[in-house]
């Protein structure tokens, strides 16, 4: 078992306790590829997203482990009466998304890799809109945040969230017997023959690596093959962010 490689912060251990508790009581996991994760420097972590509950899973495996998932969080979040509140006390790092100031979370990002974290994006930058629950197209964060730091990118794909809590659900769906949720971690990305984070160029070909990664884990747990095209909001005259459809899945 790894150890604690940097400071946890008190309300972090206090909120992983009571988010651990709840998750054993409502879900067991099957977990594949954790030889990939490091355990000797920090590194982005990009996860495939499905459910509001679909950062719990995996983030649960890891802090067994010995390390404390910083997240780039959304803007509205901190706003939010006590859970940005714990937010600030987490060490979690706020994105305002859609906004010339978005970039500025880069940099406490590439400081929380150098102390030697895991920082997590989620680089489709909002719960999938791909009818099938396929990853959609990515957003350039995951990518530019790997080329400026050299952190390895490891993706990580599950299948199961959307069982427990539907896609913009707030109503848990629980089962006797606890919802299984896969979990599957990948090797690295390869992006070291991409060395220019300012080229426009090589923050796309890293962006489309990176999605095909978590892809192709995803191909994996569900035993199917992905759309060749990914699937862009933008193409089908929805939003980028924020529940497009009120009430789905609800």
């Amino acid at each position: 078992m790894v150890v604690h490689r940097t400071h946890t912060p008190v309300m972090y251990r206090v909120a992983a306790g009571i988010l651990r508790a709840g998750m054993r009581a409502v879900a067991r996991y099957e977990v594949t590829g954790v030889e990939h994760v490091p355990t000797d420097s920090g590194f982005i972590l990009t996860p495939n997203h499905l459910s509001y509950i679909d950062p719990f899973p995996w983030a649960h495996v890891l802090y067994n482990r010995g390390h404390s998932p910083v997240y780039l969080v959304k803007s509205d979040l901190f706003e939010t009466p006590v859970v940005g509140w714990v937010l600030r006390h987490a060490k979690q790092v706020r994105v305002d998304r859609e906004t010339g100031r978005a970039g500025e979370a880069l940099a406490d990002a590439v400081r929380a890799l150098d102390a030697g974290e895991c920082v997590v994006i989620y680089p489709e930058g909002s719960l999938t809109r791909d009818p099938d629950l396929w990853p959609m197209r990515g957003k350039t964060g995951a990518a530019r945040l790997a080329l400026q730091s050299g952190a390895p990118v490891i993706p990580v794909a599950q299948w199961g969230p959307q069982d427990l809590l539907p896609r913009y659900s707030k109503r848990l769906r629980l089962s006797r017997h606890r919802t299984l949720i896969r979990v599957r971690f990948g090797p690295p990305v390869v992006l070291a023959d991409l060395p220019d984070q300012q080229a426009t160029a090589d923050v796309a070909t890293a962006t489309d690596r990176i999605m095909a990664a978590i892809t192709h884990e995803l191909e994996e747990l569900r035993g199917q093959r992905a759309p060749v095209e990914r699937f862009d909001p933008r193409d089908h005259g929805l939003p980028v962010t924020g529940n497009y459809r009120s009430g789905d899945d609800q």
